[in-house]
């Protein structure tokens, strides 16, 4: 089975972009990390193919995948016959939001 072009674009510390990378590392995908804290760019890039501004979005094989998370980046990978099975497991949560703390810690980068 070929692996997928997989562009994703998040946050250095957030708790739905840790969930991205969570299913990515579970299915040994690689993947080409844009981080949109560090690069505004690369937001700017995302806000564009993507239409909003939400964050995580990642692109499959060219197919956008907006504001996701890692429960539904593995579902749409499953769906679509992009991944087998896997017996990895992943060590943070799936859905989740970015903690106070990540936020804090966003807010320094910017500064």
């Amino acid at each position: 089975m070929d692996k997928p072009e997989i562009t994703a674009y998040l946050k250095t510390s957030c708790g739905w972009s840790n969930g991205i990378r969570a299913i990515l590392s579970k299915y040994e995908i690689p993947y080409a990390e844009k981080d949109i804290i560090k690069n505004p760019d690369f937001r700017f890039e995302m806000e564009q193919l993507s239409g909003q501004p939400l964050s995580p979005c990642v692109m499959v094989n060219g197919t956008m995948l907006p504001d996701i998370s890692g429960e539904e980046v593995e579902q749409y990978l499953i769906a679509n016959s992009l991944v087998g099975s896997s017996e990895n497991s992943t060590d943070v949560p799936l859905n989740a939001p970015c903690t106070d703390e990540q936020h804090e810690a966003m807010i320094k980068m910017k500064l």
